[in-house]
C-alpha cells in the first residue's frame, strides 16, 4: 500500500479563497481587518514566522502590524499594553509571538487577551467553548488537523484515534475537537511522556496524530494498515532537514493518508490564523 498525500497546501488554499472573498466583501463595506502582532525582544526564530505571518496577511487583504516591545518589558508592563489593544477599536485581532522573555508567564498574558480579539485561541474562555461546540475560534494547529482529516473524505465513526502529545495548543484541543464529532465521532487516546506502553496505542491506531517533535519517537513498525497520519511534531535538524515523530518513507509504506513533513500542517496552521482574524472581525461587527 502507499499511502494518498494529504497535501497541506491545497486544503490551505481552499481556506484561504473562501477567507479572500469574505475579506473582499468586508472591503467593500468599508472594513479591513487589522491584526496587531506583539512581540517582546529580537528572537530570531519569532523574525521568520513574523515575516510569514505579514506576507499572508497582506495577500489576504488584512492590515498586519507589529508591535515590538523591548527585551527588558515587564510582565506587568505586557499586561497593561495588551489591555489597551483590547481597548483600541481599530485592532481586530491580537497574535502575541512567542518565544517570551524569561520573566513572563505566557499563560498570564493570554488570559488577558480579550476573546474577540484572540485569533489563536488560547484566552481560556475559547478553549472553554471547545468543550460547547463553538469551535470556530481554536488553535490553529489543533484546527488545522481537523481541517486535515476532514479532506480525506473517510468516515471516522467509531475508528480508533490517538494522539501522541497533550499540549494546550495541539493535543488537548485536538482530542475535544475529536469528540465534537459526536455520532461520526472516533474513540479518542491521548499519550503522552507518562504513558506507560505507547506502542500497545499506536498499534491499534486507525487515525494517528502525533505532536511532540521528537524524530524516531514512534517506530514505523508499530503503524497500523491503512491508518490516517497526521505528523505535527516536526523538528528542525542542524543540516536544515526536518523530521516527523515518525519516519515519513516507512509509514507511507503502510498508511492509507499521510501528511508531509513539509507542506503538511504548517499551511493549513497559517491559513486557520488567517480565517480566525476574519472570524474575530466579523464578531465585533455583530
Amino acid at each position: 500500500m502507499a499511502a494518498q498525500l494529504l497535501d497541506g497546501n491545497v486544503v490551505a488554499q481552499g481556506i484561504k479563497d473562501a477567507v479572500a472573498k469574505e475579506i473582499e466583501a468586508l472591503k467593500a463595506r468599508g472594513i479591513t481587518p487589522n491584526l496587531a502582532a506583539v512581540q517582546v525582544g529580537d528572537n530570531p526564530e519569532s523574525k521568520m514566522y513574523i515575516g510569514m505571518q505579514k506576507k499572508n496577511c497582506e495577500s489576504m487583504g488584512i492590515t498586519y502590524n507589529l508591535r515590538p516591545l523591548p527585551t527588558d518589558t515587564a510582565e506587568s508592563g505586557l499586561i497593561q499594553y495588551i489591555e489597551k489593544l483590547n481597548e483600541d477599536k481599530n485592532v481586530n485581532g491580537i497574535i502575541l509571538q512567542m518565544p517570551l522573555p524569561q520573566g513572563i508567564n505566557p499563560r498570564n498574558i493570554q488570559r488577558v487577551i480579550s476573546p474577540r480579539k484572540d485569533i489563536e485561541g488560547v484566552n481560556p474562555a475559547n478553549m472553554g467553548m471547545l468543550f460547547y461546540g463553538s469551535q470556530k475560534i481554536g488553535p490553529c494547529t489543533a484546527l488545522s488537523v481537523m481541517e486535515l482529516l476532514k479532506s480525506t473524505g473517510e468516515n471516522l465513526k467509531g475508528r480508533e484515534a490517538v494522539v501522541v502529545g497533550h499540549s494546550e495548543i495541539v493535543g488537548k484541543p485536538v482530542a475535544i475537537l475529536l469528540l465534537q464529532w459526536l455520532m461520526d465521532s472516533p474513540t479518542v487516546t491521548v499519550c503522552h511522556i507518562a504513558t506507560r506502553d505507547l506502542e500497545l496505542h499506536v498499534r491499534r491506531a486507525d487515525i494517528l496524530i502525533s505532536a511532540v517533535g521528537k524524530p524516531g519517537l514512534i517506530k514505523s513498525e508499530w503503524i497500523k494498515e491503512g491508518s490516517i497520519i497526521v505528523l505535527v511534531g516536526i523538528k528542525r535538524m542542524p543540516d536544515g532537514t526536518a523530521h516527523g515523530d515518525v519516519d515519513f518513507e516507512q509509514a507511507s509504506a503502510k498508511a492509507s493518508w499521510i501528511t508531509p513533513v513539509k507542506g503538511g500542517v504548517g499551511p493549513v496552521t497559517t491559513a486557520i490564523l488567517l480565517r480566525n482574524t476574519l472570524e474575530v472581525t466579523k464578531r465585533q461587527l455583530e
